[in-house]
């Protein structure tokens, strides 16, 4: 038999609450709305809006009581099938698991003492180097820590556009560049000081200051800015 269910895919574009929450953002949404995104699907005679309403009319539009619904009392409800009520239990759960949840602290850095102690298991024991880029808000937090490359015993090539794509991806304020010296040599290299210049130079044009650039050893770090290079 066919069905002819009411999904969200066959709505007008302007009622479909995926699309809202695409191109108008979460906060835009109704409880319902949100609701009916999880049970994805009507039936013949109400959309999924108009099922997601009835389930909180009936728990008073409070979504604590909804939150405290069993599976055999969701479905209950005409549309509401096994999967259906097993998907609104665990979205509830998961919402009341990150009330509980402490809201995580970003470490902040202000030496670069700070930002070796942060990375340097990163780079610890590696027999290769690679090139990392830490971004920071603007009171100095650390908001990412992305790998950009690796390579050799000997070196790495640290591609401009991929380290300022990562940190605009992560909405950056400003950043610290770092790579290792498997060698255990903390001296930069005539590349290290050129390519620190360019990303410096190239993140003044588009307001993402190089706060210092570190090469890491198990033993030790070389800062750009402790050592006067930037």
């Amino acid at each position: 038999m066919y069905k002819n269910t009411t999904t969200i895919k066959s709505w007008a574009e302007e009622d479909r609450p995926r699309e809202k929450l695409q191109h108008k953002g979460r906060n835009s949404l109704t409880n319902a709305e949100l609701l009916a995104i999880v049970l994805g699907s009507g039936t013949r005679k109400k959309s999924a809006v108009e099922l997601a309403k009835e389930i909180l009319t009936a728990n008073k539009d409070n979504l604590y009581h909804l939150g405290k619904m069993n599976q055999a009392e969701l479905m209950k409800f005409s549309g509401v099938g096994e999967a259906k009520a097993i998907s609104v239990i665990a979205v509830m759960e998961l919402g009341r698991r990150r009330a509980e949840t402490e809201v995580p602290i970003n470490p902040k850095v202000g030496h670069a003492s700070d930002v070796y102690k942060f990375i340097k298991q990163d780079f610890m024991d590696l027999d290769h180097e690679q090139f990392r880029v830490i971004g920071l808000s603007r009171s100095n937090r650390i908001i990412g820590n992305k790998l950009v490359s690796q390579g050799g015993r000997s070196g790495t090539v640290a591609d401009g556009k991929l380290i300022f794509k990562e940190l605009l991806d992560m909405k950056a304020s400003s950043c610290i560049l770092a790579h290792n010296h498997p060698s255990g040599r903390l001296i930069p290299s005539k590349q290290d000081i050129n390519l620190t210049r360019n990303f410096i130079e190239f993140g003044k044009l588009i307001d993402m200051p190089v706060l210092d650039h570190l090469i890491v050893c198990d033993n030790g770090y070389y800062s750009f800015v402790e050592n006067g290079r930037i």
